[in-house]
């Protein structure tokens, strides 16, 4: 994920990453699931609501980005620069069927065990 400094603990990133941001985290909860085999929640409708602003970009197909900013870059930006997208996404499995979060799952490459670095 790339990012841009903003400001004081702000940081804006393209919409694709953020996005991406969310189908990891439902990975990792489909992975973690296993812990409690007994409970297998479906994972419903994802509503994504981010505020974006357009920019120039030589490496984009049509010339520009859209990028999520940060609340407190937000506030320095006039109303006519930035624009409220909303969206919402159904994840499915790789076999079109319901994402659940259960042991079912096997676990992706990711960032091994964490437990040392998550307070019980």
């Amino acid at each position: 994920m790339t990012g841009r400094r903003m400001g004081a603990g702000s940081v804006d990133i393209p919409l694709v990453d953020a996005v991406a941001a969310v189908r990891d985290e439902l990975i990792e909860a489909a992975a973690r699931g296993g812990d409690h085999p007994e409970v297998v929640f479906a994972v419903g409708p994802v509503a994504m609501e981010f505020e974006v602003e357009l920019r120039a970009d030589a490496k984009a197909k049509a010339g520009f980005k859209l990028w999520a900013v940060g609340a407190e870059a937000e506030a320095g930006l006039s109303r006519g620069r930035t624009h409220r997208v909303s969206f919402t996404l159904t994840p499915k499995s790789v076999r079109g069927g319901d994402l659940l979060v259960s042991g079912s799952t096997p676990r992706p490459d990711g960032p091994g065990d964490v437990s040392g670095r998550i307070p019980d």
